[in-house]
């Protein structure tokens, strides 16, 4: 189940991943997260930070006990964006986990990807109501440098000295598994030799949770938020706005065995396509999910039958879940059956441009691990989803292959077919 090595004449690099970094609403590291995952815990709590009396949905997954400071100076705290926050934590975590320096020697052959779906909101957020009540004089000069969606990518290789590809996606709910996707691209043609790659966001203030209340897409469980996400179930109101960031270390085979590094999963393939349907709305029969899950597991030269997992797209939304349902049976047939699907969103929320880096965390540890984390609060499955979505308690079982999906505003979809690493 090796992907494939060739792509016309062109001979493509195997790529790896040989770091891991997120912040989320249950833990500012792998380790605590993962723990928390398997034991099916919820971040999800009312929202502290700023007032809701006046908002319908008075709940979120925010990051707990987080310190920016120890990962940026005090000035940097106070002139950058959250996003870019959370961005550095993961990104730091993730180059200690993969024990990789960029020396001068490397430096040239090592990039950064890290997107963001809305980036810098509560900048924006902060020097409007400047520019309302104090005038264009006051508004800060780090505005823009912290608002735009590309700065974490930027930051990111300087802290590091990357010299490399330096980009970023904004690909809304699939900005971090198309960073990750694109980043293991440039790997594969031998334009990198290693990658730092992800996605981050920070829409849990008055105008993130304002916006996407008032398009009715978030539950209103305020009576009782550890249940409110709730994907595939048939008492689902919506998803859970939450904030995050994850960030993984990519490299070529080659480079992680020439320094001995140890190597936690192999991505063999990628797909990506669009919905050419609505700005929000997925179309019924889930035609560009289809596409991209096809799409990863033709680029991975697998069959329907090697996937065991699906890290689910599985947003707690009306239409996501049934859709992602039947574009998952349309993809595998009968073999959709026989495998095991679930939505890590129940426990932290939807992290929008984050959720892809995360989510490809939780993948990769699940087939390295052989431990297949739960869909909590699936009490009453909706009759539509009709899948085995590991209900409320953790599995373990061998994963050699797995999926995991990313859905976003605008129908733009990515999928990461994510294997365990064979020596051979």
């Amino acid at each position: 189940m090796a992907p494939r090595l060739t792509s016309g004449s062109i001979e493509l690099q195997r790529v790896v991943i040989t770091g891991m970094g997120t912040v989320n609403p249950l833990g500012n590291d792998v380790a605590t997260t993962w723990n928390a995952i398997l034991k099916g815990s919820s971040g999800i709590a009312p929202i502290e930070g700023f007032p809701v009396d006046d908002f319908s949905v008075k709940f979120a997954g925010q990051l707990k006990g987080f310190d920016p400071l120890t990962v940026m100076e005090k000035k940097q705290v106070r002139q950058l964006d959250p996003y870019l926050h959370f961005a550095m934590a993961a990104a730091v975590e993730a180059m200690e986990d993969s024990r990789f320096e960029v020396t001068e020697e490397e430096s040239e052959r090592t990039g950064v990807l890290v997107g963001s779906g809305i980036a810098g909101l509560l900048t924006m957020l902060k020097n409007c109501e400047t520019l309302l009540t104090k005038g264009p004089m006051k508004i800060s000069p780090f505005f823009v440098p912290s608002s735009i969606a590309n700065m974490a990518s930027g930051l990111i290789s300087i802290r590091f000295g990357a010299r490399g590809p330096n980009s970023c996606v904004v690909t809304a709910c699939t900005t971090g598994t198309h960073a990750i996707g694109d980043a293991m691209r440039i790997i594969q043609r031998g334009d990198a030799d290693v990658m730092i790659a992800g996605g981050s966001e920070a829409p849990v203030n008055p105008i993130g949770l304002a916006g996407f209340a008032t398009m009715r897409a978030l539950s209103t469980r305020n009576d009782d938020p550890e249940r409110a996400s709730r994907p595939f179930d048939k008492g689902r109101d919506g998803f859970v706005c939450s904030e995050g960031a994850g960030v993984v270390v990519l490299e070529s085979l080659g480079h992680a065995l020439a320094r001995g590094a140890r190597i936690h999963a192999e991505i063999v393939g990628y797909g990506m396509s669009g919905d050419a349907h609505h700005m929000t709305a997925p179309p019924a029969d889930g035609v560009g999910a289809q596409l991209s899950m096809r799409r990863a597991i033709e680029d991975g030269d697998l069959a329907p039958s090697d996937i065991d997992y699906i890290n689910a797209h599985g947003t707690s939304t009306e239409y996501n879940d049934k859709i992602e349902t039947y574009a998952i049976r349309q993809v595998l047939g009968e073999h959709a059956y026989k495998l095991a699907v679930s939505s890590t969103k129940s426990m932290i929320g939807h992290t929008l441009g984050g959720a892809g880096g995360i989510e490809a965390i939780f993948t990769a540890l699940t087939v390295r691990d052989g431990k297949i984390p739960p869909t909590i609060n699936l009490t009453d499955p909706d009759p539509d989803c009709d899948l085995d979505y590991v209900p409320n308690e953790m599995r373990e079982a061998p994963v050699r292959v797995a999926l995991s999906n990313s859905f976003g505003f605008g129908g733009t979809n990515g999928t990461l077919a994510i294997a365990r690493y064979d020596e051979q």
